[in-house]
């Protein structure tokens, strides 16, 4: 009978022993779960504040004042962009009607390129170039003889209008690859607006008088964020920072 109560207490404690490790395993990686998730709020958090402060900017630049209404510059930013991509010519002092209501705006020549590089992710691709190789005869002022050479198609005009110019003794087609940097632009839009982590708004404040702009994160240290994770874990944020006059409380 002894025997059997110890074979059943050396089970107990085996059993123990592995609910010990397992909890052991969940203590040291639940927070760093929870941790990464902070991160990843905070990251998008303050990628939107960052969307919110170039679209105010981009608004002051079109119109001469900034706007504490988001969405209002939102949309004259993007209706300006949309504007320009219909037509190139779409620069100088312009006419913007959005709901009702008019805006005179002033349109950079640089403010498409602007906005593709700000409200964007800068990419590579390797395309594949077709072009053409001609080998062709100048007369070499330096030599005082013929000399021969070899350029791309595209470039043929411009030798042939020198008076240095022979002829063209041959063509080979060639194909290259080529890196291309390009931006994959994103559009702005109402989600931007709303924090990540609460869904609450972010704050604007603007000072047209002294030409500033503030954007804040909803939650602060007087009110904070936590939610509880696995009973014994909270997920917490005292606040994403702030924006002010171009100054990155994160930075």
């Amino acid at each position: 009978m002894e025997k059997t109560d110890q074979n059943k207490l050396a089970d107990l404690l085996e059993l123990l022993t592995v609910v010990a490790f397992f909890f052991l395993i969940f203590v040291i990686y639940a927070p760093v779960s929870i941790w990464a998730e902070e991160r990843d709020f905070e990251k998008r958090s303050r990628f939107n504040m960052k969307n919110i402060y170039d679209i105010g900017m981009f608004y002051e630049q079109l119109t001469g004042s900034y706007s504490p209404n988001y969405y209002e510059a939102m949309n004259v930013v993007n209706s300006a962009r949309d504007s320009l991509l219909g037509d190139s010519l779409y620069v100088g002092e312009q006419s913007l009607t959005l709901f009702g209501r008019q805006y005179k705006v002033d349109i950079n020549e640089s403010f498409g390129f602007n906005y593709d590089t700000t409200f964007g992710f800068k990419s590579y691709r390797r395309d594949t170039i077709i072009d053409t190789t001609v080998q062709i005869i100048m007369y070499s002022q330096e030599l005082s003889r013929n000399d021969t050479s070899f350029t791309q198609r595209k470039y043929l005009n411009t030798y042939m209008n020198d008076p240095n110019f022979i002829e063209v003794i041959g063509e080979e087609p060639l194909e290259r690859v080529e890196l291309v940097e390009y931006y994959k632009t994103f559009i702005p839009d109402s989600s931007t607006y709303s924090c990540p982590l609460t869904g609450k708004s972010y704050i604007v404040d603007v000072d047209n008088e002294n030409k500033k702009l503030k954007v804040v994160s909803p939650i602060t240290r007087q009110s904070p964020y936590k939610d509880q994770r696995f009973l014994i874990f909270s997920l917490k944020s005292n606040g994403h920072g702030e924006i002010n006059d171009g100054n990155r409380s994160w930075d």
